[in-house]
């Protein structure tokens, strides 16, 4: 069951009451009417409704809530991670640090901030001449002070930089 169905099952406030009550403990048609106020005929309708939909399941003892379904129902809305490095070491240290395709914070840790420019640095050709208007807004969709990310890349000779040009080189 995917998050729509799901929200779609339970979008119906009477069913909402319905399945609130079997979760709180109600195993009976009767037992969900007097807990939640619904009239008998809307009640068995809800429970038809959500047994075949798989929110609940309907047993000798009485009804059941399956409160799985909304693990699963994440977990396969969920969208697969895409690692920001095939090393798995490397991917864990731009996973700190990198949100949504923006830098986060800088590393304090030097080999850290390394791994993090030599990511930032592969937003550069290699061989291509930038200007520092261009570096600096390639930078700025990283992270806001892009003069230290700027002064970073060059101290760490992952760019050159020579009369405000800059170049990444192999």
């Amino acid at each position: 069951m995917n998050t729509d169905q799901l929200c779609g099952l339970l979008a119906e406030p009477s069913r909402l009451r319905t399945y609130s009550a079997i979760v709180l403990g109600a195993s009976t048609p009767e037992q969900v009417a007097g807990s939640t106020g619904l009239a008998a005929p809307v009640v068995v309708k809800a429970l038809q409704r959500l047994t075949k939909g798989g929110l609940i399941e309907a047993t000798r003892d009485g009804f059941t809530a399956d409160d799985a379904v909304f693990k699963d129902a994440v977990r396969e809305s969920r969208p697969e991670r895409v690692p920001l490095d095939p090393d798995p070491a490397r991917d864990n240290v731009l996973r700190s640090f990198i949100r949504d395709g923006r830098l986060t914070h800088f590393p304090t840790y030097p080999d850290k901030f390394r791994i993090v420019l030599e990511h930032l640095a592969q937003s550069f050709e290699v061989g291509r001449s930038y200007p520092e208007t261009e570096v600096n807004e390639i930078l700025n969709r990283w992270h806001p002070d892009h003069a230290a990310l700027r002064r970073q890349l060059v101290d760490t000779r992952l760019l050159t930089r020579q009369n405000s040009i800059y170049t990444r080189h192999p």
